[in-house]
C-alpha cells in the first residue's frame, strides 16, 4: 500500500512582484526555489499557490498544509499605519486580498497545519488585528536585521523553552538569515511571542491552541539544507500535515 505525500500549498509573489529577466513575458508570479527545495527534503509534495485567486476556499481540499512565505510590505492600510512612510516599501494589493482571505478561511474552516516566513508573520499578526513597525532603524538606528546593503545577515535569535518552535527546532538558541526592515508592534491577541532578537525585535510567534500554527521572522529555507534545526521547520510541517491528513 502506497501512502500519499502530504502536498504543501506555498504561497506566491504577486504578479509581476518581481521582475524576470525574459523577453518572453512580462508578468510572473514567482516563488524562491529554496522554498520548495526544504519542502520536498522533508518529504513533502510542493504545489505553488499565485495570489488573486477569486475562489482560495478551493485550495484547501487540494492541500495538506500551506507556507505563507516571505515578500513585499504589507500594506499600511491594513493595520492603520502611516501611508505617507518614506520607508514603506513594495505593497502588493492582490497579495494582501489572496492572503487575509486565505487567512479568514483557516481560522473560522480549517486546522491545517500553516507555517508563515517573514511576511507571512507579519500578515498573520495585521489579519488577527495587531499591528507592526514599519522601519526598524527609526527604532534602533544599528539594525541587526539586514545588512548595510539592505540584504541578508546573519543574527542569533533566543526561543522561548517551552514553546512549540523551541520543541520544533529542538534548540533555544537558532542562527537565523534576516533581511527584513519591519517587525510586530503590537502582537494579536490570539497569538503568543516564542523568540526575540538581541534588540528585542520579535522573531516568532505561535498560536498556542492550535495543533500547528507557527511563525518566524527569519527564513529558514535559506540555510535549511545545512542547518538541521531550519530544516526542522519543515520537517515539522510536513509530519503534522500528515497526521491531519489521517
Amino acid at each position: 500500500m502506497t501512502h500519499k505525500r502530504p502536498v504543501i500549498g506555498i504561497l506566491t509573489e504577486g504578479r509581476g512582484d518581481l521582475k524576470v529577466d525574459t523577453s518572453h513575458y512580462d508578468d510572473h508570479y514567482t516563488c524562491p526555489a529554496d522554498y520548495v527545495d526544504a519542502v520536498r527534503r522533508a518529504g513533502g509534495v510542493a504545489v505553488l499557490l499565485p495570489p488573486g485567486e477569486p475562489h482560495v476556499a478551493d485550495w484547501l481540499p487540494a492541500v495538506d498544509g500551506i507556507i505563507f512565505s516571505g515578500g513585499v510590505d504589507v500594506h499600511p492600510d491594513h493595520y492603520n499605519g502611516d501611508t505617507d512612510n518614506p520607508n514603506v516599501q513594495q505593497t502588493s494589493a492582490e497579495r494582501d486580498e489572496t492572503e487575509r482571505a486565505l487567512l479568514k478561511l483557516l481560522r473560522s474552516e480549517s486546522s491545517k497545519p500553516t507555517l508563515f516566513i517573514c511576511r507571512g508573520m507579519q500578515i498573520l499578526n495585521v489579519a488577527l488585528g495587531g499591528d507592526l513597525h514599519q522601519h526598524i532603524p527609526d527604532l534602533h538606528p544599528g539594525d541587526i536585521h539586514r545588512n548595510a546593503q539592505g540584504g541578508w545577515t546573519r543574527q542569533p535569535v533566543s526561543v522561548d523553552a517551552g514553546s512549540k518552535l523551541a520543541a520544533v527546532m529542538d534548540s533555544t538558541e537558532v542562527d537565523t538569515f534576516s533581511g527584513h526592515h519591519q517587525a510586530i508592534n503590537r502582537i494579536a491577541p490570539e497569538l503568543r511571542a516564542v523568540a526575540h532578537a538581541p534588540d528585542g525585535i520579535i522573531e516568532a510567534v505561535e498560536d498556542p491552541n492550535h495543533p500547528f500554527f507557527v511563525a518566524v521572522q527569519w527564513h529558514p529555507e535559506l540555510s535549511a539544507a545545512t542547518d538541521a534545526s531550519q530544516q526542522n521547520l519543515f520537517d515539522a510541517l510536513i509530519s503534522a500535515a500528515a497526521k491531519a491528513a489521517g
